[in-house]
């Protein structure tokens, strides 16, 4: 799983439009290794302490622009005919599936559109400013173990249906700088 994390993090910074020549003197002056361990210890903590399905693993500041890893687990679920999904106004995620697998659905317009609020983790640690509600058109595709996703910002997204579960790390690269750079989930600073 290690190789294919850096793997995914390798295409996040060759695809992101910022040069790695031309970041700033206040950026990260070496590389940054998150191991499957620390995968392991952080989700660990999805789901738990009413923290929802998503947990940011690291938040690293590269000058120009942040990036972001987190990872989300999600349960079996039916398809209902109707999308419960998510647009973040300024932050891309790219989708690692580490296993299982679901329906995705991505695009559309999500009807009723609901912000996250401002001062809430979602926001202000994992992805910026959100709208939540269901997802009206789009485009639904399966996927599963080893697919990769790149959902830009703005774009809704949600799962359809999950047949026993998917858990997926996401790559958030952060132009803004809206994420909180130098983050490190709390379990992996004991």
């Amino acid at each position: 799983m290690y190789r294919s994390t850096l793997t995914v993090l390798v295409l996040v910074v060759a695809f992101s439009p910022a040069s790695p020549w031309s970041q700033s003197a206040h950026a990260q002056a070496s590389a940054i290794d998150i191991t499957s361990a620390d995968i392991q210890t952080v989700l660990k903590y999805v789901g738990k302490d009413g923290g929802g399905i998503d947990r940011q693993i690291r938040v690293v500041d590269l000058g120009k622009y942040n990036v972001a890893v987190g990872i989300l687990h999600r349960s079996a679920t039916k398809d209902t005919g109707s999308v419960t999904g998510l647009a973040h106004a300024q932050v891309t995620e790219v989708y690692y599936v580490v296993s299982g697998s679901g329906s995705l659905v991505t695009g559309g317009t999500i009807l009723q559109p609901k912000s996250f609020p401002l001062d809430g983790d979602l926001v202000r640690v994992l992805v910026g400013p959100t709208i939540s509600g269901i997802v009206q058109g789009g485009y639904r595709r399966p996927v599963s173990t080893g697919d990769i996703v790149i959902i830009p910002a703005g774009v809704p997204h949600g799962f359809a249906e999950i047949a026993d579960h998917v858990t997926y790390l996401s790559i958030r690269p952060d132009a803004e700088h809206l994420l909180p750079a130098g983050y490190v989930h709390p379990a992996l600073k004991k």
